[in-house]
Protein backbone atom coordinates (compact mmCIF):
# COMPACT_ATOMS: atom_id res chain seq x y z
CA UNK A 1 0.00 0.00 0.00
CA UNK A 2 2.85 2.30 0.91
CA UNK A 3 4.60 1.53 -2.77
CA UNK A 4 1.34 2.33 -4.25
CA UNK A 5 0.85 5.81 -2.40
CA UNK A 6 4.49 6.41 -3.42
CA UNK A 7 3.93 6.39 -7.03
CA UNK A 8 0.70 8.10 -7.20
CA UNK A 9 1.85 10.53 -4.76
CA UNK A 10 5.52 11.22 -6.66
CA UNK A 11 3.54 11.00 -10.25
CA UNK A 12 1.18 13.50 -8.97
CA UNK A 13 3.02 15.98 -7.76
CA UNK A 14 5.21 16.00 -10.91
CA UNK A 15 2.43 16.15 -13.10
CA UNK A 16 0.68 19.31 -10.54
CA UNK A 17 4.64 21.01 -10.62
CA UNK A 18 5.03 20.93 -14.65
CA UNK A 19 1.18 22.05 -14.74
CA UNK A 20 1.53 24.83 -12.27
CA UNK A 21 4.62 26.01 -14.17
CA UNK A 22 3.51 25.88 -17.41
CA UNK A 23 0.21 28.11 -16.40
CA UNK A 24 2.27 30.38 -14.63
CA UNK A 25 4.83 30.57 -17.82
CA UNK A 26 2.03 31.07 -20.26
CA UNK A 27 0.22 33.93 -18.17
CA UNK A 28 4.28 35.48 -18.18
CA UNK A 29 4.34 35.48 -21.49
CA UNK A 30 1.30 36.58 -22.61
CA UNK A 31 1.72 39.61 -20.22
CA UNK A 32 5.18 40.13 -21.48
CA UNK A 33 3.73 39.98 -25.03
CA UNK A 34 1.08 42.67 -24.42
CA UNK A 35 2.85 45.18 -22.19
CA UNK A 36 5.91 45.44 -24.50
CA UNK A 37 4.07 46.02 -27.48
CA UNK A 38 1.79 48.80 -25.38
CA UNK A 39 5.08 50.17 -23.94
CA UNK A 40 7.01 50.02 -26.88
CA UNK A 41 4.64 52.01 -28.99
CA UNK A 42 3.94 54.50 -25.94
CA UNK A 43 7.89 55.30 -25.83
CA UNK A 44 7.54 55.97 -30.18
CA UNK A 45 4.36 58.37 -29.23
CA UNK A 46 5.97 60.25 -26.17
CA UNK A 47 9.86 60.75 -27.30
CA UNK A 48 9.20 64.12 -29.58
CA UNK A 49 6.96 65.50 -26.51
CA UNK A 50 9.92 64.24 -23.91
CA UNK A 51 12.80 66.00 -26.48
CA UNK A 52 10.81 69.25 -27.42
CA UNK A 53 9.82 69.56 -23.52
CA UNK A 54 6.60 69.81 -23.71
CA UNK A 55 5.25 69.06 -20.29
CA UNK A 56 1.76 69.40 -20.56
CA UNK A 57 0.85 67.36 -23.45
CA UNK A 58 3.23 64.89 -22.15
CA UNK A 59 1.74 64.45 -19.06
CA UNK A 60 -1.50 64.85 -20.74
CA UNK A 61 -0.47 61.94 -22.81
CA UNK A 62 1.17 59.73 -19.80
CA UNK A 63 -2.51 59.91 -17.44
CA UNK A 64 -4.48 58.84 -20.53
CA UNK A 65 -2.73 56.07 -21.19
CA UNK A 66 -2.27 54.71 -17.83
CA UNK A 67 -5.75 54.99 -17.77
CA UNK A 68 -5.76 53.02 -21.23
CA UNK A 69 -3.24 50.64 -19.94
CA UNK A 70 -4.66 50.13 -16.42
CA UNK A 71 -0.90 51.13 -14.84
CA UNK A 72 1.54 53.35 -13.90
CA UNK A 73 3.50 55.24 -16.77
CA UNK A 74 6.57 57.25 -15.68
CA UNK A 75 9.67 59.14 -17.72
CA UNK A 76 12.93 59.01 -16.23
CA UNK A 77 16.45 60.69 -17.88
CA UNK A 78 19.40 58.89 -18.50
CA UNK A 79 20.54 59.11 -15.02
CA UNK A 80 16.73 56.99 -13.77
CA UNK A 81 15.31 60.06 -12.12
CA UNK A 82 11.83 60.70 -12.96
CA UNK A 83 10.89 63.46 -14.26
CA UNK A 84 7.05 62.70 -15.41
CA UNK A 85 4.72 60.48 -13.21
CA UNK A 86 1.33 59.66 -14.52
CA UNK A 87 -0.06 59.80 -11.16
CA UNK A 88 2.51 62.95 -10.31
CA UNK A 89 3.75 61.16 -7.05
CA UNK A 90 7.49 60.13 -7.60
CA UNK A 91 8.53 63.67 -9.16
CA UNK A 92 12.48 64.04 -8.90
CA UNK A 93 13.29 60.58 -7.32
CA UNK A 94 15.33 57.59 -8.40
CA UNK A 95 13.87 54.56 -9.73
CA UNK A 96 16.17 51.86 -9.01
CA UNK A 97 14.49 48.84 -10.50
CA UNK A 98 16.63 45.97 -12.50
CA UNK A 99 14.30 46.84 -15.55
CA UNK A 100 16.08 50.67 -15.56
CA UNK A 101 19.05 49.18 -14.95
CA UNK A 102 18.95 47.05 -17.90
CA UNK A 103 17.57 49.85 -20.32
CA UNK A 104 20.73 52.61 -19.07
CA UNK A 105 23.04 49.43 -19.73
CA UNK A 106 22.24 49.39 -23.36
CA UNK A 107 19.00 47.16 -23.61
CA UNK A 108 16.14 48.29 -25.60
CA UNK A 109 13.45 46.53 -23.34
CA UNK A 110 13.60 44.96 -20.44
CA UNK A 111 10.41 43.10 -18.24
CA UNK A 112 10.39 41.72 -14.90
CA UNK A 113 8.05 40.52 -11.82
CA UNK A 114 8.13 41.92 -8.58
CA UNK A 115 6.95 41.43 -5.04
CA UNK A 116 7.13 44.58 -2.69
CA UNK A 117 8.35 45.12 0.50
CA UNK A 118 6.63 47.27 3.15
CA UNK A 119 7.66 50.85 3.02
CA UNK A 120 7.97 50.90 -0.83
CA UNK A 121 7.52 54.08 -3.22
CA UNK A 122 4.90 51.88 -5.20
CA UNK A 123 2.11 50.14 -4.47
CA UNK A 124 0.70 46.59 -4.57
CA UNK A 125 1.98 43.53 -3.38
CA UNK A 126 3.25 42.16 -6.66
CA UNK A 127 4.11 44.07 -10.06
CA UNK A 128 5.11 43.71 -13.56
CA UNK A 129 7.75 46.64 -14.72
CA UNK A 130 8.28 47.05 -18.37
CA UNK A 131 10.46 49.43 -19.12
CA UNK A 132 11.61 50.88 -22.78
CA UNK A 133 14.46 53.16 -24.24
CA UNK A 134 13.21 56.92 -25.53
CA UNK A 135 14.81 57.16 -28.77
CA UNK A 136 14.45 60.55 -30.28
CA UNK A 137 16.41 62.12 -33.13
CA UNK A 138 19.54 63.23 -30.83
CA UNK A 139 19.85 59.61 -29.15
CA UNK A 140 18.66 57.78 -26.08
CA UNK A 141 16.26 60.39 -24.46
CA UNK A 142 15.09 58.31 -21.34
CA UNK A 143 13.19 55.44 -19.96
CA UNK A 144 9.44 54.67 -20.62
CA UNK A 145 8.87 52.46 -17.36
CA UNK A 146 5.10 51.22 -17.17
CA UNK A 147 4.63 49.61 -13.71
CA UNK A 148 1.24 47.17 -13.25
CA UNK A 149 -0.70 45.89 -10.50
CA UNK A 150 -0.30 41.99 -10.78
CA UNK A 151 -2.20 40.64 -7.66
CA UNK A 152 -5.12 39.68 -9.81
CA UNK A 153 -2.64 37.51 -12.39
CA UNK A 154 -0.56 36.17 -9.04
CA UNK A 155 -3.92 35.60 -7.11
CA UNK A 156 -5.26 33.49 -10.37
CA UNK A 157 -1.59 31.51 -10.24
CA UNK A 158 -2.46 30.97 -6.14
CA UNK A 159 -5.99 29.65 -6.76
CA UNK A 160 -4.52 27.03 -9.48
CA UNK A 161 -2.14 25.75 -6.82
CA UNK A 162 -4.46 25.46 -3.84
CA UNK A 163 -6.95 23.35 -6.47
CA UNK A 164 -4.23 21.22 -7.63
CA UNK A 165 -3.00 20.98 -3.80
CA UNK A 166 -7.11 19.92 -3.05
CA UNK A 167 -7.41 17.64 -6.58
CA UNK A 168 -4.21 15.67 -4.84
CA UNK A 169 -5.53 15.71 -1.55
CA UNK A 170 -9.00 14.09 -2.62
CA UNK A 171 -6.46 11.69 -5.09
CA UNK A 172 -4.53 10.88 -1.87
CA UNK A 173 -7.58 9.94 0.04
CA UNK A 174 -8.56 7.75 -3.09
CA UNK A 175 -5.81 5.92 -3.46
CA UNK A 176 -5.40 5.35 0.26
CA UNK A 177 -8.54 3.89 -0.02
CA UNK A 178 -8.59 2.16 -3.55
CA UNK A 179 -4.63 1.05 -1.74
CA UNK A 180 -6.32 -0.29 1.33
CA UNK A 181 -9.10 -2.18 -0.76
CA UNK A 182 -7.03 -4.03 -3.26
CA UNK A 183 -4.63 -5.13 -0.11
CA UNK A 184 -7.44 -6.71 1.73
CA UNK A 185 -8.67 -8.27 -1.61
CA UNK A 186 -4.82 -9.49 -2.64
CA UNK A 187 -3.49 -10.69 1.04
CA UNK A 188 -7.18 -12.62 1.94
CA UNK A 189 -6.34 -15.44 0.30
CA UNK A 190 -2.45 -15.21 1.38
CA UNK A 191 -3.69 -14.66 5.39
CA UNK A 192 -5.83 -17.40 4.88
CA UNK A 193 -3.16 -19.84 2.67
CA UNK A 194 -1.01 -18.54 5.85
CA UNK A 195 -3.12 -19.58 8.34
CA UNK A 196 -3.61 -22.97 6.86
CA UNK A 197 0.20 -23.36 6.79
CA UNK A 198 0.25 -22.84 10.54
CA UNK A 199 -2.67 -25.21 11.64
CA UNK A 200 -0.53 -27.98 8.98
CA UNK A 201 2.29 -27.01 11.03
CA UNK A 202 0.67 -27.78 14.15
CA UNK A 203 0.02 -30.92 12.91
CA UNK A 204 -3.49 -30.85 11.66
CA UNK A 205 -2.78 -32.28 7.93
CA UNK A 206 -6.26 -32.56 7.11
CA UNK A 207 -7.06 -28.44 6.44
CA UNK A 208 -6.69 -27.27 3.32
CA UNK A 209 -6.67 -23.34 2.01
CA UNK A 210 -9.79 -21.75 0.53
CA UNK A 211 -9.79 -21.77 -3.47
CA UNK A 212 -10.69 -18.09 -4.59
CA UNK A 213 -9.76 -15.56 -6.96
CA UNK A 214 -8.03 -16.21 -10.04
CA UNK A 215 -4.85 -16.17 -11.45
CA UNK A 216 -1.40 -17.08 -9.47
CA UNK A 217 -3.52 -16.82 -6.26
CA UNK A 218 -5.59 -19.19 -7.25
CA UNK A 219 -2.92 -21.62 -8.82
CA UNK A 220 -1.05 -21.34 -5.27
CA UNK A 221 -4.05 -22.31 -3.28
CA UNK A 222 -4.60 -25.37 -5.25
CA UNK A 223 -0.87 -26.44 -5.71
CA UNK A 224 -0.97 -26.42 -1.87
CA UNK A 225 -3.77 -28.00 -1.54
CA UNK A 226 -2.96 -31.00 -4.14
CA UNK A 227 0.71 -30.77 -1.89
CA UNK A 228 -1.62 -31.19 1.50
CA UNK A 229 -3.22 -33.82 0.45
CA UNK A 230 0.03 -35.73 -0.60
CA UNK A 231 1.66 -35.21 2.90
CA UNK A 232 -1.86 -36.57 4.64
CA UNK A 233 -1.55 -39.43 2.61
CA UNK A 234 1.84 -39.47 3.51
CA UNK A 235 1.55 -39.10 6.94
CA UNK A 236 -1.34 -41.89 7.11
CA UNK A 237 1.05 -44.27 5.14
CA UNK A 238 3.74 -43.82 7.62
CA UNK A 239 1.22 -44.18 10.45
CA UNK A 240 -0.16 -47.10 9.02
CA UNK A 241 3.54 -48.94 8.50
CA UNK A 242 4.33 -48.23 11.81
CA UNK A 243 0.95 -49.48 13.01
CA UNK A 244 1.58 -52.93 10.72
CA UNK A 245 5.09 -53.17 11.06
CA UNK A 246 5.22 -53.22 15.11
CA UNK A 247 2.01 -55.38 15.03
CA UNK A 248 4.43 -57.74 12.51
CA UNK A 249 6.95 -57.77 14.33
CA UNK A 250 5.24 -58.04 17.94
CA UNK A 251 3.21 -61.49 17.20
CA UNK A 252 6.45 -63.24 16.12
CA UNK A 253 8.19 -62.19 19.37
CA UNK A 254 5.09 -63.07 21.49
CA UNK A 255 5.26 -66.51 20.30
CA UNK A 256 8.86 -67.16 21.24
CA UNK A 257 8.35 -65.30 24.70
CA UNK A 258 5.65 -68.34 25.26
CA UNK A 259 7.52 -71.06 23.87
CA UNK A 260 10.62 -69.71 25.54
CA UNK A 261 8.81 -69.56 28.80
CA UNK A 262 6.55 -73.15 28.61
CA UNK A 263 10.43 -74.61 28.47
CA UNK A 264 11.58 -72.73 30.81
CA UNK A 265 8.96 -73.14 33.74
CA UNK A 266 8.73 -76.70 32.66
CA UNK A 267 11.83 -78.48 33.61
CA UNK A 268 10.70 -81.94 33.40
CA UNK A 269 8.83 -81.50 29.78
CA UNK A 270 9.23 -84.41 27.14
CA UNK A 271 12.29 -84.07 25.11
CA UNK A 272 9.88 -84.62 21.85
CA UNK A 273 7.69 -81.58 22.77
CA UNK A 274 10.72 -79.27 24.07
CA UNK A 275 12.40 -80.48 20.46
CA UNK A 276 8.63 -79.32 18.91
CA UNK A 277 8.76 -75.98 21.04
CA UNK A 278 12.43 -74.86 20.03
CA UNK A 279 11.94 -75.68 15.76
CA UNK A 280 8.54 -73.31 16.72
CA UNK A 281 11.17 -71.16 18.10
CA UNK A 282 13.27 -71.15 15.26
CA UNK A 283 10.82 -70.74 12.84
CA UNK A 284 9.52 -67.70 14.65
CA UNK A 285 12.85 -66.37 14.90
CA UNK A 286 13.08 -66.98 11.01
CA UNK A 287 10.08 -65.13 10.65
CA UNK A 288 11.07 -61.94 12.24
CA UNK A 289 14.40 -62.33 10.25
CA UNK A 290 12.41 -62.24 7.20
CA UNK A 291 10.59 -59.20 8.36
CA UNK A 292 13.36 -57.33 9.23
CA UNK A 293 15.74 -58.26 5.81
CA UNK A 294 12.41 -57.06 3.59
CA UNK A 295 12.00 -53.90 5.70
CA UNK A 296 15.86 -53.18 5.30
CA UNK A 297 15.08 -53.75 1.50
CA UNK A 298 12.24 -51.26 1.25
CA UNK A 299 13.84 -48.75 3.21
CA UNK A 300 16.82 -49.01 0.82
CA UNK A 301 14.97 -48.50 -2.37
CA UNK A 302 12.88 -46.13 -0.74
CA UNK A 303 15.87 -43.87 -0.27
CA UNK A 304 17.55 -44.80 -3.77
CA UNK A 305 20.35 -46.78 -2.07
CA UNK A 306 19.54 -49.96 -3.66
CA UNK A 307 21.59 -49.66 -7.22
CA UNK A 308 21.27 -52.46 -9.77
CA UNK A 309 23.95 -54.95 -10.39
CA UNK A 310 23.45 -54.43 -14.76
CA UNK A 311 24.19 -57.39 -16.63
CA UNK A 312 23.11 -58.92 -19.63
CA UNK A 313 20.28 -61.53 -18.50
CA UNK A 314 18.45 -64.63 -20.29
CA UNK A 315 15.18 -64.22 -18.85
CA UNK A 316 13.65 -67.57 -20.09
CA UNK A 317 16.69 -69.20 -18.38
CA UNK A 318 16.88 -67.48 -15.17
CA UNK A 319 12.48 -67.80 -14.72
CA UNK A 320 13.20 -71.58 -15.76
CA UNK A 321 15.21 -72.15 -12.90
CA UNK A 322 13.25 -70.40 -10.71
CA UNK A 323 10.47 -73.29 -11.74
CA UNK A 324 12.91 -75.79 -10.81
CA UNK A 325 13.83 -74.49 -7.67
CA UNK A 326 10.25 -74.08 -6.11
CA UNK A 327 8.70 -77.26 -7.82
CA UNK A 328 9.39 -79.75 -4.70
CA UNK A 329 7.46 -77.17 -2.37
CA UNK A 330 4.47 -77.88 -5.33
CA UNK A 331 5.29 -81.23 -5.44
CA UNK A 332 4.34 -81.27 -1.03
CA UNK A 333 1.32 -80.20 -2.24
CA UNK A 334 0.36 -82.18 -5.41
CA UNK A 335 0.99 -79.16 -7.31
CA UNK A 336 1.97 -78.53 -10.51
CA UNK A 337 3.55 -76.01 -12.50
CA UNK A 338 2.60 -75.26 -16.12
CA UNK A 339 4.94 -73.24 -18.35
CA UNK A 340 4.64 -71.51 -21.15
CA UNK A 341 8.37 -70.04 -21.70
CA UNK A 342 9.84 -68.58 -24.70
CA UNK A 343 13.79 -69.07 -25.56
CA UNK A 344 16.38 -66.46 -25.81
CA UNK A 345 14.84 -63.33 -24.05
CA UNK A 346 17.54 -61.39 -23.38
CA UNK A 347 17.14 -57.96 -21.51
CA UNK A 348 19.51 -55.83 -19.31
CA UNK A 349 18.75 -56.24 -15.69
CA UNK A 350 20.30 -57.62 -12.21
CA UNK A 351 19.97 -61.54 -11.95
CA UNK A 352 19.64 -61.46 -8.30
CA UNK A 353 17.05 -59.18 -8.44
CA UNK A 354 14.90 -60.58 -11.01
CA UNK A 355 15.09 -63.67 -9.84
CA UNK A 356 13.81 -62.30 -6.34
CA UNK A 357 11.00 -61.18 -8.89
CA UNK A 358 9.86 -64.11 -10.10
CA UNK A 359 10.31 -66.15 -7.37
CA UNK A 360 8.35 -64.25 -4.95
CA UNK A 361 5.38 -64.42 -7.59
CA UNK A 362 5.59 -68.08 -8.25
CA UNK A 363 5.85 -68.63 -4.43
CA UNK A 364 2.51 -66.32 -3.92
CA UNK A 365 0.72 -68.57 -6.31
CA UNK A 366 1.92 -71.64 -5.10
CA UNK A 367 1.19 -70.89 -0.87
CA UNK A 368 -2.22 -69.12 -1.97
CA UNK A 369 -3.33 -72.40 -4.63
CA UNK A 370 -5.69 -75.22 -2.85
CA UNK A 371 -3.55 -78.51 -2.74
CA UNK A 372 -3.83 -80.70 -6.15
CA UNK A 373 -4.18 -77.40 -7.69
CA UNK A 374 -2.22 -75.81 -10.68
CA UNK A 375 -0.60 -72.76 -11.70
CA UNK A 376 0.58 -71.34 -15.11
CA UNK A 377 3.98 -69.35 -15.72
CA UNK A 378 4.60 -67.70 -18.85
CA UNK A 379 6.95 -65.38 -20.86
CA UNK A 380 6.82 -63.82 -23.88
CA UNK A 381 8.22 -61.11 -26.12
CA UNK A 382 6.06 -58.56 -27.06
CA UNK A 383 7.32 -55.31 -29.09
CA UNK A 384 10.04 -53.88 -26.97
CA UNK A 385 8.87 -55.81 -24.01
CA UNK A 386 9.50 -59.15 -22.26
CA UNK A 387 5.90 -60.01 -20.57
CA UNK A 388 6.38 -62.51 -17.53
CA UNK A 389 2.93 -63.55 -16.03
CA UNK A 390 1.86 -65.78 -13.09
CA UNK A 391 -1.64 -67.55 -13.08
CA UNK A 392 -3.06 -69.24 -10.16
CA UNK A 393 -6.34 -70.63 -9.33
CA UNK A 394 -6.46 -69.37 -6.00
CA UNK A 395 -10.05 -67.89 -4.58
CA UNK A 396 -9.50 -64.91 -6.37
CA UNK A 397 -9.38 -61.30 -5.11
CA UNK A 398 -12.21 -58.18 -5.21
CA UNK A 399 -11.79 -54.93 -6.76
CA UNK A 400 -11.71 -52.79 -3.18
CA UNK A 401 -8.35 -55.50 -2.01
CA UNK A 402 -6.65 -55.30 -5.92
CA UNK A 403 -6.36 -51.51 -4.98
CA UNK A 404 -4.50 -52.11 -1.87
CA UNK A 405 -2.70 -55.01 -2.48
CA UNK A 406 0.65 -53.79 -3.52
CA UNK A 407 0.78 -51.78 -0.32
CA UNK A 408 3.03 -53.14 2.94
CA UNK A 409 1.66 -55.30 5.18
CA UNK A 410 -1.68 -55.66 3.38
CA UNK A 411 -3.32 -58.67 3.17
CA UNK A 412 -6.37 -60.31 1.30
CA UNK A 413 -6.72 -63.50 4.15
CA UNK A 414 -4.82 -62.14 7.14
CA UNK A 415 -4.97 -65.06 8.98
CA UNK A 416 -4.30 -67.63 6.27
CA UNK A 417 -0.90 -65.18 4.77
CA UNK A 418 0.30 -65.72 8.28
CA UNK A 419 -0.22 -69.58 7.96
CA UNK A 420 1.69 -69.80 5.15
CA UNK A 421 4.40 -67.71 6.75
CA UNK A 422 4.22 -64.39 5.04
CA UNK A 423 5.45 -61.07 5.93
CA UNK A 424 2.71 -58.80 3.68
CA UNK A 425 6.27 -57.43 2.36
CA UNK A 426 6.31 -59.52 -0.69
CA UNK A 427 4.38 -57.79 -3.39
CA UNK A 428 5.67 -54.40 -2.14
CA UNK A 429 9.38 -55.39 -2.86
CA UNK A 430 8.16 -56.48 -6.45
CA UNK A 431 6.99 -54.04 -7.42
CA UNK A 432 9.56 -51.83 -6.12
CA UNK A 433 12.26 -53.61 -7.99
CA UNK A 434 10.28 -53.89 -11.44
CA UNK A 435 9.92 -49.96 -10.66
CA UNK A 436 14.33 -50.12 -10.73
CA UNK A 437 14.06 -51.71 -13.79
CA UNK A 438 11.89 -49.18 -15.06
CA UNK A 439 9.00 -52.07 -15.86
CA UNK A 440 5.41 -52.36 -14.90
CA UNK A 441 2.85 -54.98 -12.74
CA UNK A 442 -0.53 -54.91 -12.96
CA UNK A 443 -2.81 -57.67 -11.23
CA UNK A 444 -5.93 -58.87 -13.11
CA UNK A 445 -8.16 -61.14 -10.81
CA UNK A 446 -11.83 -61.97 -9.70
CA UNK A 447 -13.08 -63.85 -6.97
CA UNK A 448 -13.63 -67.56 -7.26
CA UNK A 449 -11.66 -67.34 -10.50
CA UNK A 450 -7.82 -66.72 -9.61
CA UNK A 451 -5.07 -64.31 -9.88
CA UNK A 452 -3.02 -63.77 -12.69
CA UNK A 453 0.07 -61.05 -12.05
CA UNK A 454 1.63 -59.61 -14.82
CA UNK A 455 5.27 -58.02 -15.25
CA UNK A 456 6.41 -56.34 -18.28
CA UNK A 457 10.38 -54.89 -18.24
CA UNK A 458 12.13 -53.28 -21.63
CA UNK A 459 13.51 -55.89 -23.72
CA UNK A 460 17.17 -54.62 -24.63
CA UNK A 461 20.28 -56.38 -24.71
CA UNK A 462 24.79 -54.45 -23.74
CA UNK A 463 23.75 -52.05 -26.92
CA UNK A 464 20.51 -51.33 -25.55
CA UNK A 465 18.96 -52.34 -28.74
CA UNK A 466 15.61 -54.96 -28.95
CA UNK A 467 16.41 -58.30 -28.84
Amino acid sequence: MLVFLAIIGVSFAFSATRLTNYVSEYLYQQRIRQDSISVERLATTVAPLFQSAQSDALTETLKSSSNELGGRLLVLDNDAKIQFDSLSALMGTRLQLPETLAILSGEPQSYGLHALQEGSALTGNYIACCASSIIGTKGNLGILVYIADVDEMMASLELVRRELRLVFSLVAVAAILAAAFFSHLLTRPVLALTNTIQKMGRGDLSVRAPVTGSGEIRNLAENYNAMAEQLESLDCSRNQFISNASHELKTPMTSIKLLLENVIYQPDMPAELRSEFLQDINHEIDRLTHIVTDLLDLTRMDNHQMKLDLAEVNLSELITESVRMLSPAAEKRSQKILTEIAPDIVLQGDQDKLKQIATNLIDNALKYSPESSYITVSLSAKGKKAAFSVADHAVGISEDDQKHIFERFYRVDKARSRETGGTGLGLSIVRQLVNLHHGDISVESAPMKGSTFTVTLPLGGKDGEPR
